[in-house]
């Protein structure tokens, strides 16, 4: 798109194909599929981990502040691994269905 044809200032215009190669992967506007790489490289996709999943929760601030204090109470105990995932999987396994209470 020419500027001189386009009414719109500069910075509403957008970006045509031109001014967008070499700044964005090939193929990442391309109408159709995306090629292999040349080189035999797998793409991320294929390397993507099976194993586990990434989810996103909703917790209160009261509660993460709460995890937050365990994990660095664990890590001032020598645990430098812990995070928020490890005790929340540790707690999961933990759980004894029996004893939650009926109004969760």
């Amino acid at each position: 798109m020419s500027e001189r044809l386009d009414p719109r200032p500069p910075t509403t215009r957008g970006l045509d194909r031109d001014e967008l190669s070499g700044v964005l992967p090939n193929g990442y506007y391309a109408n159709g599929p995306v090629s292999e790489p040349a080189d035999g490289a797998t793409s991320k996709r294929e390397g993507k981990p099976s194993h586990y999943k990434v989810i996103c929760i909703s917790m209160y601030t009261e509660d993460l502040k709460r995890l937050d204090t365990m994990v660095e109470a664990l890590k001032a105990r020598g645990l430098t691994k812990a995070n928020r995932s490890a005790l929340i999987r540790y707690a999961l396994a933990e759980v004894d269905l029996d004893r939650v209470p009926k109004g969760l």
